[in-house]
């Protein structure tokens, strides 16, 4: 057994879109990055990637190649998925947590959910995740930005 620990964050900016669990989330400010900028698909994959010491989405996905632009986090998932089966690992468990003050996450959770075990192959049950606010302290808390954790166990 092994686990991993992962965190990502990115600026919320006007004209892009939100998307969080591979869900499009109407809000008035999106997440600036390279790819669709999915930080809770991020923090997963950086778990996932660090509890079977592959390093981390920079070292297999980086900002500087035009083939990762605006590409959907959920592929880069698939791919991740991929990496595991291949070094003889199969997913346990997460456990993860999205940290922004708005929008509500609570609505798009089981959706967010559907997708990424989806997209994993495995049971729903085997996903948590959670959102929380940080009662307006912080950067997260100012709504400049979204932060999410997340923890895996792979066996």
């Amino acid at each position: 057994m092994r686990v991993g620990m992962g965190y990502d964050v990115h600026k919320l900016t006007e004209g892009r879109d939100l998307i969080l669990g591979g869900v499009n989330i109407p809000w008035e400010k999106g997440l600036l990055g390279h790819s669709d900028a999915d930080v809770l698909i991020h923090a997963v994959m950086d778990a996932l990637l660090g509890a079977a010491a592959l390093g981390d989405i920079g070292k297999h996905f980086p900002d500087t190649d035009p083939a990762y632009k605006g590409i959907s986090s959920v592929k880069l998932l698939l791919h991740v998925t991929e990496l595991l089966k291949q070094n003889g690992y199969s997913i346990g468990n997460i456990d993860a947590t999205i940290i922004a003050q708005k929008p509500k996450m609570a609505p798009h959770i089981a959706q967010m959910r559907k997708n990424m075990a989806e997209a994993m192959q495995i049971p729903e049950d085997c996903l948590n995740i959670k959102a929380t606010t940080e009662e307006g302290l912080g950067f997260t808390g100012r709504g400049e930005g979204i932060a999410a954790q997340a923890i895996c166990l792979l066996i």
